[in-house]
């Protein structure tokens, strides 16, 4: 099919402007709106049908999939989608986008952190996976294997999953993250089907240029890997330098102020000898 672009756009700006701001102390960096267009489409074309677990979804990709698919703007996609993050908000605003579009039953969400094992009764039950970790440039990827331990884990054989992470080749670190993902994946049973390079842009401050691959792999047998709690020394730099991860989940506080400005960031200069 043509994809309409002003629709595609559209569709996505409704995603973006529900998406709660990003939080940089645990690495939640978002893709360029033509990014997320061209991802979620190839992302539905890729696991049409099928049923789709997102491991973290900050970027809420897997929203913007089943919206993209009920706004009628894609003829194909995942008949249902579950995204497992541990922030709160994240897991709040797909929760209410999907029950106010009407589409409640096929995208669901639960709050998880990766800390722990995968959910009881979740493992090998998804016809495929998607995970966007933090890149782990300051842990030799650690972030990146932890995260597709988990979505290994929750994924059938003859399933397969879309990893994001970071491909600069000017980027020694980029290089051996991406390396270190293959032989992590190889170890979980997964062989690398296909690659797409320097696919992705994001909003971000002190790299711009930098952007991220997306690797599909395939998972051929099951690794036989425990779904553990995560030991204390996979934790360090987690999120970056010195940044570990010590929280179990980020709460959404609750406001009336959802779908408008905040009140602390902005004040009004009223008209001089306006007569009112």
């Amino acid at each position: 099919m043509t994809l309409d672009l002003r629709q595609a756009l559209n569709a996505i700006s409704d995603v973006v402007t529900n998406r709660p701001l990003p939080l940089r102390e645990f690495d939640q960096i978002y893709m360029k709106l033509g990014d997320m267009v061209v991802h979620a489409e190839f992302v539905a074309r890729r696991f049409d049908k099928g049923r789709l677990v997102f491991v973290g979804d900050g970027d809420a990709v897997g929203l913007s999939v089943a919206h993209l698919v009920n706004e009628r703007v894609l003829e194909y996609g995942p008949r249902e989608i579950t995204v497992l993050d541990f922030d709160e908000r994240m897991v709040n605003s797909v929760t209410r986008f999907a029950e106010e579009s009407g589409f409640a039953e096929s995208a669901k969400a639960v709050l998880y952190n990766v800390v722990d094992p995968i959910p009881e009764g979740t493992a090998e039950t998804f016809d495929g996976f998607h995970i966007n970790p933090p890149w782990g440039q300051h842990n030799n990827g650690e972030s990146v294997v932890v995260f597709l331990e988990r979505a290994a884990a929750l994924t059938k054989v003859g399933g397969s999953g879309v990893v994001v992470i970071a491909d600069d080749a000017t980027r020694a670190w980029t290089n051996n993250v991406l390396a270190r993902t293959q032989k992590a994946a190889l170890e979980l049973g997964l062989v690398l089907e296909q690659m797409i390079p320097s696919l992705h842009s994001y909003h971000l401050d002190d790299a711009p240029e930098l952007r991220s691959c997306a690797m599909v792999f395939r998972k051929i047998k099951d690794s036989g890997l425990v779904s553990g709690r995560l030991s204390a020394e996979r934790l360090e730099d987690f999120y970056g330098r010195s940044q570990a991860l010590r929280i179990q989940y980020v709460r959404e506080v609750a406001t009336i102020e959802r779908g408008r400005a905040s009140d602390r960031t902005y004040r009004f200069e009223e008209l001089v000898n306006s007569g009112c």
